[in-house]
């Protein structure tokens, strides 16, 4: 059953503000293409409140509140945010379904993720505290070392509408964690449940200014919030495109970004897998989340000896998969997450028929669904490597495929990407998959499945699929500075310079 969409402002140093100018943003529902409600919509006047409510923040009390309090002290926040999380979780998960298209039982599951992440950073955070003052190990005994780790600073966290929520809580739970103030924009097509994340933020307690959450346009709120001198560092998950801005924005500063960026995965399949188990891999590898996924393994790298039964497979599994409204039971497929989107994946598909590729199915909305952005899965085959639909990101279900012969030359069409952020293996064959997961150019490698993901992993790629980590300690390191300290523990002068006593 539906749910009404709660009507919020910005939230700024811990209250709910409405925008400078007044304007909202609609939320159009991608299943029934209906305004459900409306979002703030920030500009660079409202981006430049937040921030100085952030920077406000870090230094209040001496910074005691947060940023030089104790990592134990910001885990309490963390677990009660975690807990928050969990006792909404029915009524945010709807929030997502309406609001991007996810199906329900997807959009519950990336819920409890969400908590798992803050109870994971909550950890993180504690285990800080013993890493203060970590000793370094000196060649002399005239000095000693050590190391402090610090908050970086203001961070300003720019999230995709894919996952909103959780990816939002991928920067938002470290750089808390670390002890940063940070500002959160979420895209503007999915803000609904990052909004909610501030509501829960009031609940327990979180000190004003350390979270602050704009909604807002890209140029109007993104690109003030990337090019602000008072903001330290910048995260950034979305296009490659935006991402090379949102770089250039940071370059003039000199300040320090991490960016995760687009994709065109690809998953490899041998010929002695289990071909009912590897369809159902490949179609989740690239269908899940409604094919909106940067991870996506996209591009389908069959062996030729078993290339037209396995594809008859992906066919038959296709056919079984339940698209419709995302609240409805059993749905495996929903929109896309809005009109734009849609136009531009069935370009996509148009494109690649023009070029000569073949679509073996999909290629176009439901019969049964008249109204909503539907695009039914598809599987183009006959594809040459120079095509737009082997090179270029999608972000919608759409599967490309090509046959290799030999290892090598499953190895070198998976390489042949400006991307470099995933890639799968699929065979019974581990030393074969130990070699492929060795020679892909990639930072996330899957072994005969596709797609999961866990909050203790680093997540990021290479090439033009950004740089940095999320996840993992090495996600909580991204917001933190490292500061060596050396003492001179001798009794003795130094004895560079004569002393002018003694002259």
């Amino acid at each position: 059953m539906a749910i009404p969409v709660p009507s919020r402002l910005l939230f700024i140093d811990g209250q709910w503000r409405e925008p400078v100018k007044k304007n909202r943003i609609p939320i159009i529902n991608p299943s029934t293409e209906a305004i459900i409600g409306d979002i703030p919509a920030a500009t660079a006047e409202d981006i430049d409140i937040a921030v100085e409510a952030a920077r406000r923040a870090l230094i209040r009390n001496g910074g005691k509140d947060w940023a030089a309090a104790s990592g134990a002290h910001r885990a309490k926040f963390l677990r009660a945010i975690a807990a928050k999380i969990t006792e909404r979780k029915s009524e945010l998960a709807k929030l997502e379904a309406l609001d991007c298209g996810k199906p329900l039982e997807e959009a519950a599951w990336d819920i409890d993720d969400v908590a798992g992440c803050f109870e994971y950073h909550a950890d993180l955070a504690e285990a800080l505290d013993s890493r203060q003052k970590a000793p370094i190990s000196l060649p002399v005994e005239t000095f000693k070392g050590y190391l402090l780790m610090d908050p970086i600073g203001v961070v300003g966290l720019i999230t995709p509408w894919n996952y909103p929520l959780l990816m939002a809580t991928w920067k938002v739970a470290p750089a808390l964690a670390a002890g940063c103030a940070a500002i959160l924009k979420p895209s503007e097509l999915a803000s609904v449940s990052c909004l909610e994340l501030a509501d829960i933020c009031i609940e327990v307690g979180l000190p004003p200014g350390i979270l602050n959450i704009v909604t807002g346009l890209g140029p109007e709120a993104g690109a003030p919030l990337a090019s602000h001198p008072h903001v330290d560092k910048i995260a950034f998950t979305g296009s490659s495109a935006t991402g090379s801005k949102i770089m250039s924005a940071a370059a003039q500063l000199v300040k320090p970004v991490s960016l995760e960026l687009g994709g065109k995965s690809p998953i490899v399949v041998f010929e002695d897998v289990d071909l009912d188990k590897a369809a159902e891999w490949t179609l989740f590898g690239c269908f899940w989340t409604n094919g909106q996924i940067c991870s996506a393994t996209s591009r389908l790298i069959i062996h030729e000896n078993i290339a037209r039964e396995f594809l008859d497979k992906l066919v038959a599994w296709c056919r079984n998969i339940k698209i419709s409204d995302p609240l409805e039971d059993g749905c495996r497929l929903g929109p896309v997450v809005s009109s734009g989107q849609y136009e531009k994946v069935m370009s996509f598909i148009s494109t690649a028929k023009s070029e000569g590729a073949t679509i073996l199915c999909g290629g176009k909305r439901p019969e049964n669904l008249e109204k909503g952005f539907f695009v039914k899965p598809t599987i183009i085959t006959d594809v040459k490597t120079s095509m737009q639909i082997w090179r270029e990101e999608v972000f919608g279900p759409v599967l490309c495929v090509k046959t290799f012969a030999t290892e090598e030359e499953a190895i070198e069409l998976a390489n042949d990407t400006h991307y470099g952020l995933a890639a799968a293996v699929l065979s019974e064959d581990l030393e074969r998959c130990e070699r492929l997961t060795k020679a892909f150019q990639c930072g996330i490698v899957w072994v005969n499945c596709s797609q999961p993901c866990f909050c203790q992993a680093p997540w990021g790629g290479k090439k033009r699929s950004g740089f940095g980590r999320e996840l993992g300690e090495r996600g909580l390191d991204n917001y933190l500075n490292v500061k060596q300290v050396t003492q001179y523990v001798s009794s003795d002068p130094w004895g560079w310079y004569k002393s002018p006593s003694k002259l």
